[in-house]
This record gives C-alpha cells, structure tokens and sequence, in this order.
C-alpha cells in the first residue's frame, strides 16, 4: 500500500512550486541552446533600447522571450523522458525531439521577426 501524499497549501505550496521552478532553472542552464538563448535576449534587449523603443515594444519583447525560454524549458523536458523511456535510437523518440526543436525554431523565428520589425521600424522612422 501506498503511504498517503500530503498536499502542501497555502505558503508552502507557493515556496514549494518556487524551489521546483528554481530546479527547473538550474537544470535548463546546463543546456548550451538555453544559454545562446538567454545571450540573443541581452544583446536583443540592449538593441531594442538603444534604438528608443517604447515601454510597450519592450514588454512585447520581454514576453516573447520568455515564451522562447517556455518552450526551450519544454523541449528539454521531451528530450529528457524520451531519453529516459527509450534509450535505443526510435522514430517515435526521434520525431518527438524534432517536433520539440521545431517548437523552439518557430519561437526563436517570432522574436527575430519582431526584433528585425521594431529595430528597422525605429532606425528607419525614427
């Protein structure tokens, strides 16, 4: 028989979910993509505002990458249980792990998209 699962509440369930969170973190910086990733959102930020962006354009800007940093985190979890459950070399894995790095591709593609939009846009218009 199974011994029962508490379930945390209140303060603890937030401080809990906050170390898993920060676990999370800890292991998704290990990952080299992640690290180029959190490398184009610095120098994507120091860009944007150098050129004058708005509060908004930033925010946008800010939310993107942190749906690009979602899913990366997404795409490490795929790789990660794939890699766990079918050690051997498998299609099924195999188009997994692609479908995930595609996800990450069309993220990357978005914020270049509005990057290249909103930089040309204030270097052009002014």
């Amino acid at each position: 028989m199974k011994p029962a699962v508490t379930k945390l509440t209140g303060i603890s369930h937030f401080f809990a979910a906050a170390s898993y969170s920060l676990g999370g973190f800890r292991r998704l910086i290990k990952e080299a993509a992640f690290r180029q990733e959190l490398l184009f959102f610095a120098v994507s930020l120091v860009l944007l505002i150098a050129v004058g962006v708005t509060l908004g354009e930033l925010m946008i800007a800010v939310v993107l990458f942190l749906a690009l940093f979602a899913v990366e985190a997404l795409n490490t979890a795929i790789e990660e249980v794939i890699d766990r459950i079918s050690p051997e070399i498998s299609m099924v894995g195999k188009h997994a792990k692609d479908l995930g790095s595609f996800a990450v591709l069309c993220m990357i593609a978005a914020c270049g998209v509005f990057l290249l939009f909103t930089i040309g846009r204030h270097l052009l218009f002014g």
